[in-house]
């Protein structure tokens, strides 16, 4: 599968953004679905996933009340929409997937396919 991330921008504390990751092939919907954000110098962090049905939702604290995680099976695309930004939400957000019958994982080293990123800035 192929992935595509957008929606990332400049935006101010306290903004929203959307962003969305279009996947290619026919079994997105078998796949579970990962939001990871990056900064220089650290590593890859978990933000967010949700399972192939979007049943099992999951977020890392920071995030919990804020970021909100979905899918759409039909037109092969995951969203994360970010509410109450902080500077410390900047980051280049990767989305991911592996294929999965439910299960979620928050290490990027069990994830298969990554998008190319896109990048986030919260102004202070």
């Amino acid at each position: 599968v192929q992935l595509q991330a957008s929606g990332g921008g400049l935006v101010q504390t306290g903004g929203s953004l959307r962003l969305s990751c279009a996947a290619s092939g026919r079994t997105f919907r078998s796949y579970s679905m990962g939001w990871f954000r990056q900064v220089p110098g650290k590593e890859r962090e978990f933000v967010a996933g949700i399972s192939w049905s979007g049943g099992t939702l999951d977020y890392t604290d920071s995030v919990k009340g804020r970021f909100t995680v979905s899918r759409d099976n039909a037109k092969n695309t995951v969203y994360l929409q970010m509410n109450s930004l902080k500077p410390e939400d900047t980051a280049v957000y990767y989305c991911a997937a592996r294929e999965s019958s439910g299960f979620l994982w928050r290490t990027a080293d069990r994830y298969d396919y990554w998008g190319q990123g896109t990048q986030v800035t919260v102004s202070s």
